[in-house]
C-alpha cells in the first residue's frame, strides 16, 4: 500500500522545488522528508526527483506519480469529511479572474451561502498568471482560472469547456475597418495570443486599440464599437455580434476553465466550496460522455 502521508509530502515538494521548504509546509525534519521521498521511491521502485542545483525537480516518473498523488490525497480527505457530521464553517480564500466573477460567482456564492451560512468566503479578482502565485504562495485555498497546459502541472483540473468566439458590436461595423481594431487581455494572455496568432495566420492586419486585463473595460470598447475582441461563448453579452467564419475571422480554439488548489489547506470549508463550484461549471462530464458513446 502506498503511504498518504509520504503523498502529501511528495505533492508539498512538487509544490515548492525544494526539501526544506517542504518541510516548513508539511511540519517536518527535512531529513524526515528525505528518509519519506527514499521510502516512497522504494515503494515505487523508480526514481522520482532528479537536482537541478539548489532544486529538486520530477523525473518523467515522478511527474506520473504527481497525478496519481494528487488525486488520492484528495480522495483521502474528502472520504474524511463525508463522515463529519460536524457543521461546515470557517473561512475559505477564493481567486478568480474579474470576468469569471462576473458571470459565475453570484450563483455559486449564493447557493454556497444557503447551504454553508457558517462559513465566510474572501474573493480575490486576478489574471489567472497571478492567481496561480497567490496559490503558490499559499495565498489563496482556491482559484479559477483560464486552464492551459502549463498550470496542469501545477494540479490545475479543467472543469470546463467552451469555444472561443470573436465578437462586435450588434450596431456597428467594426469588423470591417483595415486594419482590424482590437481591444484584448495584457501580452500574457492566452486568449491574446491565439487571436492574434490566428489573425496572423490568415493574413489578416491588424492594430490592438485596447489592451486590459479588466472584461468590463475590453467589452465596453466592443460594445461602443471601437474595437472586436475574442471571448468565451459564456461571457458574450447583449449588445454583441459573433463573427464567423464566412466573415473573414479563422476559428480560434476553444478555452477551458480549470481549479487550482492550495494542497495545504485541506479543510472541509475549501472542499465544500470546490464542490459547489464544480457543480455550477461542470460541463466536461456531459462531453466525456457524449464522446464515449460515439
Amino acid at each position: 500500500m502506498l503511504d498518504l502521508d509520504q503523498l502529501r509530502t511528495f505533492v508539498a515538494i512538487a509544490e515548492h522545488g525544494s526539501f526544506t521548504r517542504a518541510a516548513e509546509a508539511v511540519y517536518k525534519t527535512q531529513s524526515a522528508v528525505s528518509m519519506q521521498m527514499r521510502r516512497l521511491e522504494e515503494r515505487v521502485g523508480r526514481p522520482i526527483f532528479y537536482r537541478d542545483g539548489r532544486m529538486s525537480r520530477l523525473t518523467e516518473d515522478g511527474d506520473r506519480l504527481l497525478h496519481y498523488a494528487r488525486r488520492l490525497v484528495q480522495l483521502n480527505d474528502e472520504t474524511l469529511a463525508a463522515f463529519d457530521d460536524s457543521e461546515v464553517a470557517g473561512f475559505v480564500r477564493l481567486g478568480t479572474p474579474d470576468d469569471y466573477a462576473d458571470r459565475f460567482l453570484p450563483e455559486i456564492l449564493a447557493r454556497f451561502s444557503r447551504t454553508h451560512p457558517k462559513a465566510e468566503v474572501s474573493v480575490v479578482c486576478a489574471p489567472t498568471p497571478n492567481l496561480s502565485e497567490l496559490i503558490r504562495n499559499n495565498e489563496l485555498d482556491v482559484s479559477i482560472v483560464t486552464h492551459v497546459p502549463k498550470f496542469s502541472q501545477q494540479g490545475s483540473e479543467a472543469i470546463r469547456r467552451e469555444p472561443l468566439l470573436w465578437v462586435a458590436s450588434a450596431r456597428h461595423a467594426t469588423e470591417n475597418e483595415a486594419p482590424i481594431p482590437l481591444a484584448l487581455g495584457r501580452a500574457t494572455c492566452d486568449w491574446r495570443k491565439a487571436a492574434l496568432a490566428a489573425l496572423q495566420a490568415s493574413g489578416r492586419e491588424s492594430r490592438i486599440l485596447y489592451s486590459s486585463w479588466n472584461s468590463t473595460a475590453v467589452g465596453a470598447a466592443v460594445l461602443a464599437g471601437l474595437a472586436i475582441s475574442v471571448l468565451p461563448e459564456s461571457a458574450v453579452r447583449p449588445g454583441m455580434r459573433v463573427l464567423t467564419e464566412a466573415e473573414g475571422f479563422p476559428r480560434l480554439p476553444d478555452c477551458e476553465i480549470g481549479l487550482l488548489r492550495s494542497w495545504r489547506q485541506n479543510g472541509r470549508v475549501t472542499e465544500a466550496l470546490v464542490e459547489h463550484i464544480i457543480s455550477s461549471l461542470d460541463n466536461l462530464s456531459v462531453t466525456q460522455l457524449s464522446a464515449a458513446a460515439e
